[in-house]
């Protein structure tokens, strides 16, 4: 008896000895640093199958360029990334939804829903395509639950490929954020401001908003009863907060961005260090991170389709000799101390998912290094393909949804002669937005239909591609989902009345600086119209010269119907109370990219969708009618003239 206790008194002493001995080894190993693996890529806008090609940058040929994207591969590429290490999170910079291909769109965006949620995201930011239904739309995507129309499930609704029933939708299981988005009737926000995730005990925190300018890219009726603030200010304003809470990481998803500048060629990890706007103006996101809290660690941006990677990994690559010459920097942007702030953006479309790798101090739960890259979905990579025959989950809720949308978006709507893409010339006139300003206008011609004259269509409603053949042959019959990915917002067309003055008014008001306007914004005009501007002239006098020509383009080619009119010479409006009906969809019709001149409008008729009015337009074009050719006299192109 006394050899047994004593046998079980030194087993006791053993284990107590050893369990100290962990114990120290357990309080040593808590205190090294933790990497953890943020995942990201924004700007999906529902393409659930393969945008094309895509390159490292510009330099890489276009035959040489990878085939990329589709929502099956993203989500083998993030459960690659996901493998290397446990401690990981999937965020987004928003539009994820919205201005979708038919696939997607036809079905409110649901099966773009699902597939995130097997993609595995955990959050987002809202981007300003995230309220083109409205907020309560926005909430049914989030919550879950069947879209009603005329207070009935709609029938393409609830198809349930990805959710867990036929007849069901589950809602995003990710959580969208709005930190500068608040509910005018309740003082909150509309969705949560952030949201926090642990890693062994340290908490990040992970801050969601959009664009504070949202309201003024996105229908009134989208963003009704909302009120958008700034963006840098919101962020601050959450930083004690989420110290009191023991919260020192800090990221920021914001659906805002910029440009890098010649002569750097777009290389996908690299960065000027100056990110500028599209007219050359210092970036949106620059003056955000400039004034952002020393706080936050990181900033994954969104909304101009650019990919660049601003951190201590960036590469200025340029064209030299036709070669491309990297030279390894490191940058950052500069917040509101000086301290250099890595900046990131995965282009758009799925082509892109950033890989970040985070050190934190389990002590102090500080940042201590951040180490970015981005990554091309490459469809081509051999073991990417064999991840997805083992698990084919994400292919199969593409493939559903694609047989179901396959006879409409298959369907012939037109021929087109040749390529009339969506990327706008010198003078800002896009071969795309020209055939899409004269279906608006035959849709809306006939006396009985708005009388219209003249038509305007956004050019940042002409959606990319444009109208071309993937193969790059032509003639190309156009089906209907290659026209609605070029026009899929849904919105209605409302014919107006406008004097002269305000005609000029309003051409005016495409540059930035003129009666509010905040970045040049060339509009598409319909045949008939032609007008120059010169770039050199002050804000508000850049218009030269207009004049219209009566042309009925019902018919196809169009033919002139009446003699030219000279509205503008030299500046100056000829006849000021002469008046014109003008098509434009209700988007631009409620001051949407900073019209407001459209605003004063009167006599407002409304009329079809604008879908609805290409594919009728088209029909004028269709085999074995000869194709659109925008080279042909009648087409009335150039419109649009920039002068010196």
């Amino acid at each position: 008896m006394k050899t047994s206790l004593l046998a079980l008194g030194r087993t006791l002493l053993a284990a107590t000895i050893a369990s100290a001995f962990a114990g120290a080894a357990l309080a040593q190993s808590s205190t090294a640093p933790i990497t953890i693996k943020i995942i990201g890529f924004n700007d999906f806008h529902g393409n659930l199958q393969s945008p094309g090609t895509f390159g490292q940058n510009t330099i890489v040929p276009a035959a040489q360029r990878p085939a990329v994207g589709g929502a099956e591969y993203i989500a083998a590429y993030v459960a690659r990334l996901k493998a290397q290490n446990p401690l990981n999170v999937v965020v987004g910079g928003g539009d994820f939804i919205g201005a979708s291909p038919l696939i997607s769109a036809l079905f409110f965006d649901e099966p773009t829903v699902e597939v995130m949620n097997h993609v595995g995201v955990d959050f987002t930011s809202v981007g300003n395509h995230e309220f083109d239904k409205g907020s309560a739309e926005l909430k049914r995507l989030q919550n879950g639950g069947c879209k009603l129309t005329n207070g009935q499930p709609d029938p393409n609704s609830c198809r349930g490929i990805g959710s867990r029933a036929p007849g069901t939708f589950d809602g995003a299981q990710f959580k969208w954020l709005s930190a500068n988005v608040i509910e005018t009737a309740t003082g909150h926000t509309l969705l949560p401001a952030y949201g926090i995730k642990s890693f062994n005990g340290v908490k990040v925190a992970f801050i969601g908003m959009t664009l504070k300018g949202t309201p003024g890219i996105v229908t009134p009726t989208g963003v009704a009863g909302l009120q958008f603030q700034d963006e840098a200010d919101t962020v601050n304003a959450l930083v004690p907060r989420l110290r009191a809470q023991g919260i020192e990481a800090i990221v920021v998803l914001v659906h805002q961005g910029g440009f890098q500048s010649s002569p750097n060629v777009g290389d996908i990890n690299g960065c000027d260090g100056n990110l500028l706007n599209s007219d050359g103006s210092k970036s949106d996101i620059e003056n955000i991170v400039n004034r952002l809290d020393d706080a936050v660690d990181l900033v994954v941006s969104a909304h101009t389709h650019a990919a660049y990677n601003c951190s201590a990994n960036t590469v200025d690559v340029k064209n030299v000799g036709g070669k491309a010459q990297s030279t390894p920097r490191p940058t950052g942007i500069a917040n509101k101390v000086g301290r250099l702030i890595p900046v990131t953006s995965a282009s758009a479309f799925g082509r892109i998912v950033t890989d970040i790798d985070v050190t934190l101090d389990p002590k102090t739960r500080n940042v201590i290094a951040v180490s970015p890259t981005n990554r091309l979905v490459d469809r081509t990579d051999p073991a990417i393909n064999q991840a997805i025959a083992t698990d084919p989950t994400v292919r199969n809720i593409v493939q559903g949804y694609n047989a179901l949308v396959s006879p409409l978006a298959n369907a012939v709507v037109g021929t087109i002669a040749r390529a009339l893409p969506s990327t706008a010339g010198a003078a800002g006139e896009e071969p795309a937005g020209s055939l899409i300003a004269d279906a608006q206008l035959a849709a809306t011609q006939p006396a009985s239909l708005g009388g219209a004259q003249i038509a305007f269509m956004n050019a940042g409603g002409v959606r990319s591609p444009g109208f071309v053949s993937a193969a790059s042959t032509y003639p190309y019959a156009l089906t209907y989902g290659n026209a609605f990915t070029v026009q899929p917002f849904g919105n209605s067309l409302v014919t107006m009345t406008l004097t002269a003055t305000q005609l000029k008014a309003l051409l005016e008001q495409q540059f930035s600086g003129c009666a509010g306007q905040t970045a040049n914004r060339v509009m598409q005009a319909s045949n008939g119209l032609k007008y120059s501007w010169s770039a050199a002239a002050p804000a508000c006098s850049k218009i030269v010269d207009v004049t219209f020509t009566p042309t009925d383009v019902t018919v196809a080619p169009p033919v002139v119907t009446g003699a030219p009119e000279i509205v503008v010479s030299n500046g100056v409006v000829q006849n000021p109370g002469h008046t014109f009906r003008v098509t434009v969809n209700n988007f631009m019709a409620t001051g949407g990219d900073g019209f407001t001149t459209l605003i004063g409008g009167v006599n407002s008729l409304g009329g079809a969708q604008d879908i609805d009015a290409l594919v009728a337009y088209l029909a004028n074009y269709k085999a074995p009618a000869a194709a659109y050719d925008p080279t042909l006299p009648a087409m009335g192109i150039p419109r649009v003239t920039l002068l010196p």
